[in-house]
């Protein structure tokens, strides 16, 4: 889990997942998901997934968590939730993600509770992501790395940032943004310790489970010449 990504040194960089945007919250939809999701899960090694679900009401995300939080959790796998602070504890996720436009991480933290994770978005920004682990956060995400279908880029990161951050703190760092296994290795070298990955996975041509083993087989590629 990602509490336990820093230690006395810095372990192996991991695959932090992020669910595709196309999964919408049908019953039909989240049944079939489920099954991709658990071949995926069954490719290699994954930190978290992250679930990412817009404009959807209260009882959508609690019904995707019903249907894939079992499966993430019986792999040991942190299930987060994308924003929403406020289900974390109905949904029995294990934390939330929260960006600069969301509710601060005071709020945030109140609303899941001590234990749970809380991962702060910091985009490029040196001093959000002082700010957020001085307050608490569990990780700070810095990106967009590179271009992205998942979202749209307003601050582009370099990968400076993670080396410094590494060299400053024991934050744990996520590097997000078009990441996947053909373009990872710079930013694994420069000590992010997670990759947020949606559609290098799940775009994958050979599938999710082949894009999971190849995002871990680019990993030990990269740390192997970095050490």
């Amino acid at each position: 889990m990602i509490q336990a990504a820093v230690e006395e040194t810095r372990p192996r960089c991991r695959l932090y997942l992020i669910t595709p945007a196309s999964l919408t919250c049908d019953p039909v939809s989240l049944e079939s998901f489920r099954d991709i999701l658990e071949l995926a899960l069954d490719g290699g090694d994954v930190a978290c997934v992250q679930l990412r679900l817009k404009q959807v009401s209260d009882a959508d995300w609690q019904r995707a968590a019903d249907i894939l939080a079992p499966i993430v959790q019986s792999r040991d796998v942190a299930f987060i939730l994308n924003d929403r602070a406020d289900l974390v504890v109905s949904t029995g996720a294990d934390g939330v993600h929260i960006g600069q436009e969301d509710l601060p991480y005071e709020e945030a933290r109140r609303l899941v509770g001590p234990d749970r994770i809380i991962g702060v978005t910091c985009k490029s920004s040196r001093d959000l992501a002082v700010d957020a682990s001085e307050a608490g956060a569990d990780y700070v995400a810095f990106g967009a790395f590179f271009e992205s279908n998942t979202k749209t880029i307003t601050t582009p990161a370099s990968t400076d940032i993670l080396t410094w951050w590494q060299e400053a703190t024991t934050t744990p760092s996520v590097a997000i943004g078009g990441i996947t296994a053909e373009n990872c290795a710079p930013i694994v070298s420069a000590g992010a310790d997670f990759l947020a990955v949606a559609g290098g996975v799940w775009a994958h041509t050979a599938g999710p489970a082949a894009g999971v083993a190849a995002i871990n087989a680019a990993i030990d590629a990269a740390q192997f010449s970095r050490n």
